[in-house]
């Protein structure tokens, strides 16, 4: 067990407006930071003092000190100081990645892979969005697979405007099985098309965040953004296009097979899914279980596999994660 110790330090230059912004609403963000990171935080003004474990001293002051720094360009929010210490946890895990690969790959200034969609900038917090994102770039195939909350819906939309707009590829495909949670798709009105269409709504609000509604919806009345369920991917050669299977765990064995297969010259493909939300009937397999298990270590394809700790929404859902997470481990399945 590391040794208990403090460290004092000042906060400059001082403007009170900043320094209540770092601080937050009766200190609620410096709470965030002592019960994330195990530590006591107590202040005069600008003069701090950080107790606690000794090797988590020094990452809590720069930690500070950089929120301080942001805090000068507007108030502060929960969410800005949980991806902050989000991005902190992952830090000494950042890959090591080869220089012809790093340097393909843009990076902010914390060492981060970023995606430039539509002149915006879209940065990995952690070091599996890292990895994510450099592998996006590197492989013609990819799995994102983890828990809700960790980005990979959002930065596959990313990668694929970013292509599109670089003129990589000439069209964007996006697509879901189109499997029933709980509700039965026959009670919904309209014909198949507008019955599934609920179900695409995360990669409809991806691409309107992104490019704006008006430009997503000129580009797909020239088929150029394909927005449409997995079964309607059969018999289709895909070629120059990006293509992204998004809740692919709903997807069975046969039509995983029959999704990849539609890979056709400069193509990019990016399947994500979470194992743990599997809604497919009992003693049907998830296609993406299964690709999982036998492709990897094929070439041109690559994996990513997030965990709780690379959630970026709300802290709770961190914590519900894991409290599912314990209850799988516990029992050998989901509840």
């Amino acid at each position: 067990m590391s040794e208990s110790s403090t460290i004092r330090f000042s906060l400059h230059p001082q403007d009170n407006e900043a320094l209540q912004n770092l601080c937050g609403w009766h200190e609620e963000h410096l709470a965030q930071i002592e019960t994330r990171l195990g530590v006591a935080i107590n202040h005069l003004g600008f003069d701090f003092q950080v107790s606690g474990d000794a090797n988590l001293l020094v990452p809590t002051q720069q930690l500070l000190i950089n929120l301080y720094q942001q805090s000068f360009k507007g108030l502060m929010d929960g969410e800005q100081v949980h991806l902050q210490l989000t991005a902190m946890a992952a830090l000494p895990a950042l890959p090591q990645v080869e220089t012809m690969i790093e340097s393909a790959t843009p990076s902010s200034e914390s060492g981060y892979a970023v995606l430039r969609p539509h002149r915006k900038l879209v940065r990995a917090r952690t070091a599996n969005q890292h990895t994510y994102i450099r592998n996006m770039h590197q492989f013609d195939v990819n799995f994102g697979i983890g828990p809700a909350g960790t980005g990979k819906t959002y930065m596959a939309v990313a990668r694929a405007v970013e292509l599109l707009e670089n003129e990589q590829v000439r069209r964007l495909i996006l697509t879901r099985p189109a499997v029933e949670a709980g509700e039965k798709l026959g009670f919904l009105p309209g014909d198949l098309a507008q019955k599934v269409d609920p179900y695409l709504r995360p990669l409809y609000d991806a691409l309107y965040e992104l490019l704006g509604f008006e430009k997503v919806e000129r580009l797909m009345e020239r088929h150029v953004i394909e927005v449409a369920p997995l079964a309607f991917m059969r018999g289709r050669t895909l070629n120059e296009s990006c293509i992204i299977l998004d809740e692919a765990q709903n997807s069975t064995s046969e039509q995983m097979k029959m999704f990849l297969t539609r890979i056709g010259f400069g193509s990019k493909v990016i399947v994500t899914g979470d194992m743990t939300q599997i809604d497919l009937p009992n003693k049907v397999g998830s296609g993406l279980r299964q690709a999982s298990e036998i492709l990897q270590g094929v070439e041109g394809i690559g994996f990513t596999f997030f965990t709780s700790k690379d959630v970026v929404r709300h802290p709770l859902v961190q914590r519900v994660i894991e409290a599912y997470e314990r209850i799988e481990t516990t029992t050998g399945s989901a509840p």
